[in-house]
């Protein structure tokens, strides 16, 4: 039987788990150990490499790109990325997935995965055995046993089996996020399943469902990806054609309409990670019950997660706290409000606050202000990207070593003491490419300032040394 192309959707930005994720660093690329083990995104990969599946196809962002190139490269694995110029749910990115697929392939058969959950257990045995299924025509959901009455996700009921592929059933109802009561009874019926946003199926019928229930999604869909700019790695969605396709998950743009959907119900082990209390939920808990990370000291605290950042956090008297530091940012709440996190998330969007966009390892001066300065360091032929964070951009200067940078197509090539400037909103993208790291030293321009006139890095001959970058015209473009 033929193999399956995993398809990854890597986009959105995890409000509810910010400080760690960002809206240029989501929670995919971010260690699920919160310390430096593989990423979300890395072990999504990995969870599917075998002989019954292709290499991937990642389907992202187009200020993701340089991170996933990143990410994959670490891990040993090639990828297509097909990138969006704007966001519009999973429901158009299945769908760019399976049209692109059926250009090389008609008879393609697709696995969908989110990038950012969390899955102990043999999900690919299952995969495999569902294949038969999704060749016969079936739309293949997977329903994870529930293990509580949870209130914050979609339930997906079960009826009738279907003969010809053993373990999977017909569908007789969609439940989005009941109240508690309705969680309970679908619960204890036993005929339930939590819904993973995981699922199998042919391209060709995926698509030909698009073109049927949502006939204008499917020509923009189409039109981008013909439109579409080719890069190194994939190609990149046309953005007027794609701005146009609705804004809506797969579930409800197609699967709660289709005749063909149908689950496989498992008990593997699953967690979306969609809040911090997950967190604490999955994480190796002490004799207190609390999960904590390095530099973390904990007196008469009970149930609670701490993580930080390299400097000691210590919580004293607290129960069911939720302490994440960062070097920017610190977020304390408690399990009973862990959702509402993604609403102060909305206070920093409508404030503009940088906070929101990036991580950064801001300096602060003696009265304990932020100056406005960020490092990043890349290691040996690792991406990274910077994006124009002040009122009136940034200035970046290359510290040491040797860099590629990019900015709207232009590349260029700097070394040690030269620098580029990023305008208000505009992401350049770097490569490290000398033998050792690359130390960039990022430094906001305040509304007052005149900015460059200029957004494309330029060399700099004898500039000045990063301290003076701020105010030295000879330092930008």
């Amino acid at each position: 039987m033929q193999s399956i192309h995993p398809i990854i959707l890597s986009g959105g930005m995890g409000s509810r788990l910010w400080p760690m994720s960002r809206l240029h660093q989501p929670k995919q690329f971010q260690p699920v150990d919160g310390a430096k083990g593989p990423s979300f995104l890395q072990e999504t990969v990995l969870r599917h490499r075998s002989e019954i599946f292709e290499d991937p196809v990642i389907v992202a962002n187009r200020r993701q790109t340089g991170m996933i190139e990143s990410q994959l490269k670490e891990i040993g694995c090639r990828t297509q990325i097909i990138a969006e110029p704007v966001g519009r749910n999973t429901g158009p990115a299945v769908l760019a997935a399976a049209l692109r697929l059926l250009r090389d392939d008609r008879d393609a058969l697709m696995a969908v995965l989110p990038s950012d959950h969390v899955i102990e257990g043999d999900m690919n045995e299952l995969m495999g055995r569902m294949r038969v299924g999704a060749n016969d025509g079936h739309l293949v959901t997977f329903g994870i046993l529930p293990r509580y009455p949870e209130t914050g996700f979609g339930y997906i009921t079960n009826g009738a089996p279907i003969e010809s592929c053993p373990g999977l059933h017909k569908v007789t109802s969609f439940v989005e996020k009941p109240e508690r009561a309705l969680a309970e009874s679908l619960v204890a019926d036993g005929q339930s399943f939590w819904a993973a946003g995981i699922s199998l199926m042919r391209a060709d019928v995926i698509a030909a469902e698009f073109e049927r229930l949502e006939p204008e999604t499917y020509a923009a869909v189409r039109c981008a990806l013909e439109r579409a700019e080719t890069t190194e790695t994939g190609l990149i969605l046309e953005e007027q054609s794609f701005a146009k396709a609705l804004d809506e998950p797969t579930e409800r743009a197609v699967f709660e309409r289709s005749s063909a959907i149908a689950v496989a119900p498992t008990a593997v082990s699953w967690n979306d990670v969609g809040a911090w209390s997950a967190f604490h939920a999955m994480g190796e808990k002490n004799d207190d019950g609390n999960v904590v990370g390095r530099e973390v000291l904990t007196v008469n605290t009970r149930n609670s997660l701490v993580r930080g950042c390299g400097r000691l956090i210590a919580v004293v008297g607290m129960e069911g706290v939720i302490v994440v530091d960062t070097p920017d940012a610190l977020l304390v709440t408690n399990h009973q409000n862990a959702q509402l996190v993604k609403e102060a998330v909305s206070l920093l969007k409508r404030d503009k606050r940088r906070e929101i966009d990036s991580h950064a390892a801001a300096a602060r001066d003696r009265d304990g202000a932020p100056t406005g300065v960020g490092r990043l360091v890349l290691k040996p032929g690792k991406l990274g990207e910077i994006k124009g964070t002040g009122a009136g951009g940034s200035v970046v200067t290359v510290a040491s070593g040797s860099a590629s940078i990019s900015i709207g197509g232009n590349a260029v090539a700097l070394g040690a003491g030269e620098g580029f400037f990023v305008r208000p909103g505009t992401t350049a993208r770097v490569r490290s490419e000398g033998s050792g790291e690359l130390t960039l030293v990022m430094v906001e321009i305040t509304a007052e300032e005149e900015p460059p006139a200029r957004a494309a890095p330029v060399k700099q001959k004898n500039a000045e040394p990063a301290s003076t970058a701020q105010t030295s015209n000879r330092h930008v473009a």
